[in-house]
């Protein structure tokens, strides 16, 4: 039978509707649906039919294997469109704060938080006691002022926003100084001079790369000066020659100018980290050096979703919440909910403990070693089939902005495949239903551990298990 008289053989859709009506999977999309599937994979069948060697498997009962074989291709599409993109994946690189993996994971609280606001209305803006219309920002403000020591507080959608809409609210048309040290790139390209330019800010530059004095701060003060801004450098550090005045000392310095201070210290904690012999600040701490607004993240360090969040003293904050640029980068009710949980568990004083991000940051390596003694015991059949398993030591990072150059010491699993090379093992484990992200290194897959979340474990053993069991190069 040649392509032509194959071509023939295509049935039509009406056809193939009443065939697809005998298989259950048929209700779980609209009609209309079904029709642009079915057109799509004929499309797609007419042309492989054209191509060179589309008759091969169609010469014997042609009808009912190209109905089939459409039927199939639809099928398919179907499980496309109904896969959503963004999804669960498992976190074996060791990056805690992982940006491209979507940052903090939730604790407990403020996952079920989310998940209440989610199913139907909520208290976004009302107030419940008067009964009238609230404000959005109430729900976390209590809480950010009792557990920074801020006067008030105020947040949006990032902490670039949070920047952004402090800077236009305070400081739009005059000038804003900053130590050239501090003139850091964020994620994506995005640069703090540009946000400053945004914000119709101007950008004033003192000292050098390496050091920046308080007087340099000082011969920069103009009647059009509005604000002195310290960025934290959170994804690099400087050492060596260095020195930057002391927050008291720059705050003061503000303070005798009639200027306002304000702190991005970006990852932002409210917990004392000290890992590797660094110290990243608090945001308890800029608030007591006398800063008069601080602005930083809220799913980084911090361990809730998305946020930028403001706290300082109350005068600003006002001004902020009068600025037009507010509504622009409002914060949304979910992410909000997350904060809010979060907020919540700080509170209790167990937040090292109920936020995962804090656990894994101190996980220890004797943990980590116990984690993959137990993971390569479930995986012994894979020794068995010839693959190599071994405990291996991991350097981990905190990610996300948040501690550079300091190394978590941890202890993950090494494997070495048999029958697949070790870029197409990893390749599949990224292609499979929960994608797992783990490392390669030395021709071997890593899979640091300090990241799983609980049933994480399983899937990497199925997923294993699935792929030794058909693997062939």
């Amino acid at each position: 039978m040649n392509n032509n008289e194959l071509l023939r053989q295509i049935p039509s859709i009406e056809q193939l509707l009443l065939e697809l009506q005998q298989d259950r999977r048929f209700a779980e999309l609209h009609h209309e649906v079904w029709v642009a599937l079915l057109r799509h994979a004929t499309r797609q069948v007419r042309q492989q039919l054209l191509s060179n060697g589309g008759v091969e498997g169609y010469e014997e009962n042609a009808g009912g294997s190209l109905v089939r074989r459409i039927i199939d291709q639809a099928f398919a599409g179907q499980l496309d469109l109904v896969r959503p993109s963004l999804r669960k994946v498992v976190n074996a690189t060791g990056v805690v704060l992982h940006t491209n993996l979507g940052r903090a994971p939730l604790s407990e609280r403020a996952r079920a938080e989310v998940c209440a606001v989610m199913e139907g209305y909520s208290t976004l803006e009302y107030e419940v006691s008067e009964g009238r219309r609230g404000e959005r920002y109430a729900h976390v403000a209590q809480r950010i002022e009792e557990l920074t020591g801020a006067e008030s507080a105020i947040v949006v959608n990032n902490n670039a926003a949070a920047v952004l809409l402090t800077l236009a609210g305070l400081a739009r048309g005059r000038e804003v100084i900053v130590s050239r040290g501090e003139l850091v790139e964020i994620g994506g390209s995005f640069r703090i001079p540009d946000v400053i330019r945004q914000s119709g800010a101007i950008l004033v530059e003192v000292g050098t790369t390496n050091k920046t004095h308080l007087a340099d701060y000082e011969a920069a003060i103009t009647l059009d000066t509005a604000a002195i801004l310290k960025v934290h450098t959170s994804n690099f550090a400087v050492v060596g020659f260095t020195s930057q005045p002391a927050e008291e000392q720059l705050c003061k310095l503000a303070r005798d100018k009639g200027l306002i201070s304000i702190n991005d210290v970006g990852s932002g904690t409210l917990l004392p980290v000290a890992l590797a012999g660094h110290r990243e600040p608090t945001v308890q701490d800029c608030i007591t050096a006398g800063f008069d607004l601080v602005t930083f993240s809220g799913d980084k360090l911090l361990g809730a979703g998305q946020a930028g969040i403001i706290a300082g003293k109350k005068q600003y904050i006002d001004r902020l919440k009068r600025e037009p640029l507010l509504r622009a980068v409002r914060i949304d009710k979910l992410s909000l909910a997350a904060l809010e949980g979060t907020l919540i568990d700080y509170a209790t004083g167990r937040a090292e403990e109920l936020i995962p991000g804090w656990s894994m940051l101190t996980m220890t390596e004797a943990e980590l070693s116990s984690k993959a003694e137990k993971l390569i015991t479930a995986l012994a059949s894979l020794e068995a089939a010839g693959w190599k398993l071994k405990k291996a030591p991991t350097r981990s990072l905190a990610g996300g902005g948040s501690l550079p150059g300091v190394e978590l010491l941890g202890c993950g699993v090494e494997v070495t495949p048999a029958g697949m090379s070790v870029v197409r093992l990893e390749k599949s484990l990224r292609e499979a239903a929960v994608p797992i992200i783990s490392l390669i290194r030395d021709d071997a897959l890593i899979f640091d551990l300090r990241c799983l979340r609980p049933g994480d474990d399983q899937i990497i053993c199925t997923e294993l298990l699935r792929l030794a069991g058909g693997s062939d190069e």
